[in-house]
């Protein structure tokens, strides 16, 4: 297929309320100005508040385990979470607020600089983005009972790291604006009970999911991702999607290596709904990428509040394979920790 790269900064939305501009880059490149969002006729424009999705998820893949916070607003909801799995122990556990109207959550205009934070009596979760880094910061002192979950830590990505930025459209009006970062040297702790993780940057790794939008009502969605090393020491990361939306311009799928994007065209997902610990297995076309996900783990959250459901089936385990690099280079993968996930929606 044509990727279309996005060549320079633009506002995302032009005054008519449609994309200015379809596709993919390295960097974040246009103004996600959801002001000028139009989707809905004149006399219920002032509804479309509530239909705007925005979130923030990062990751942490340590030597340990898996660790993840969010804070999202779902126009007519704020749902801040945070997870985490041990490796080892196969142990999983994962509290969650959902916040009317999504007060109190605040979320920065722009992926390259600003302040997500959310803050109340029982969770802090406040994640900044600056110039060379990102720091995150989220204490839960009654996460499990009062084990607690408590992490400070710094994620660099200088200007020169590249991401996965994609803009679609999803029907004539709604739209995906998302910027994906993968293979973030981390550094800082993580605490959970009484057991304290030293982050070091050559053996921990951050992720950003940044995502901005207007979803049909019903969606549904696959997506892939990991964090790691190779043998030889160089950090190598996935980012793979489908699902959803118009992918004819571009779509999200790529192979990270050591901050640097390679564009791969479409990934097929080739897993059994409803069996999902068996092996997903990812092909492209144009025999660039050959992994299969061997799963050992599934985090299964399931939110049915009548009209809003939500049901998301990720399976966390070891990719094995190939990916060919934009260069020829041969990339073979063998044991990269990483997840899969089918997700279905009503929001």
């Amino acid at each position: 297929m044509s990727q279309i790269r996005i060549p320079n900064p633009d506002p995302l939305l032009a005054p008519d309320g449609r994309l200015a501009a379809v596709g993919w880059s390295p960097q974040p490149l246009l103004d996600c100005n959801l002001e000028r969002a139009r989707f809905y006729p004149l006399p219920f424009r002032w509804l479309q508040f509530l239909r705007i999705k925005r979130w923030d998820y990062y990751a942490l893949f340590t030597p340990k385990r898996f660790f993840s916070a969010t804070v999202a607003h779902l126009g007519y909801a704020g749902n801040i979470f945070v997870y985490a799995l041990d490796w080892e122990t196969g142990d999983l556990h994962e509290e969650g607020q959902v916040v009317p109207l999504g007060r109190g959550v605040q979320l920065p205009r722009n992926s390259q600089e600003g302040e997500t934070r959310f803050e109340n009596r029982t969770v802090r979760l406040i994640f900044r983005a600056a110039e060379g880094f990102r720091h995150v910061q989220v204490d839960w002192p009654g996460f499990r009972q009062g084990r607690g979950i408590h992490a400070d830590f710094r994620l660099d990505c200088p200007p020169d790291h590249e991401s996965m930025t994609i803009v679609i459209p999803i029907g004539r009006r709604r739209f995906y604006y998302n910027r994906k970062i993968n293979c973030m040297p981390a550094s800082g702790y993580l605490r959970y009970g009484d057991e304290e993780e030293e982050l070091r940057p050559d053996r921990a790794l951050g992720s950003l999911d940044w995502g901005r939008g207007v979803w049909e009502y019903r969606s549904y969605w696959n997506w892939a991702s990991a964090s790691g090393f190779l043998p030889d020491g160089r950090r190598v990361g996935l980012n793979l999607g489908c699902g959803f939306g118009d992918t004819s311009a571009a779509t999200e799928n790529c192979l990270v290596l050591e901050g640097r994007v390679h564009k791969l065209g479409v990934v097929r997902f080739d897993y059994t709904p409803g069996d999902y610990m068996r092996p997903w297995h990812f092909t492209d076309d144009e025999g660039r990428l050959d992994l299969t996900l061997f799963p050992f783990k599934e985090r299964l959250a399931r939110t049915n509040l009548g009209v809003i459901f939500s049901e998301v089936h990720q399976m966390f385990g070891r990719y094995q394979g190939r990916a060919i690099a934009d260069d020829g280079e041969v990339i073979a993968i063998a044991g990269l920790i990483g997840f899969a996930e089918e997700h279905h929606a009503r929001w």
